[in-house]
């Protein structure tokens, strides 16, 4: 079992940046793949980002250009740099972890963290 704890989130005004951390421990040899995604009030969950652990990314179009997501193999870390934040960015944040990528940015990732909210202030 894999066991994500996210943290870095908070309350910033547009036009600001935050950094999301996300450390995985547990049965962590299968975690291929690591990403975020985030869920508005009212709104479905949605894909922010994925990473394989060879480093291939995937952004979803809302966040191209403004976000980056990377990660630390040897730390099982996995960052969302947030630039450029938007009002509609605000949500709370999930990290997520799967064998595959394909499922990461695509599917439904078997683990889940708590989630961290994030704020955008217009």
């Amino acid at each position: 079992q894999v066991q994500l704890v996210e943290s870095g989130g908070g309350l910033v005004q547009a036009g600001g940046s935050l950094r999301l951390s996300c450390i995985a421990s547990g049965s962590i040899f299968s975690l291929n793949a690591m990403g975020w995604y985030r869920q508005a009030p009212g709104k479905q969950r949605e894909l922010v980002a994925g990473i394989s652990r060879g480093g291939t990314t995937n952004y979803a179009d809302y966040v191209k250009g403004r976000f980056t997501i990377s990660r630390d193999n040897a730390k099982n870390t996995v960052y969302l740099q947030m630039n450029s934040l938007k009002f509609e960015d605000t949500a709370v944040y999930y990290c997520t972890a799967d064998k595959s990528f394909q499922v990461v940015v695509g599917g439904t990732p078997r683990a889940w963290g708590q989630g961290t909210q994030v704020t955008v202030s217009s």
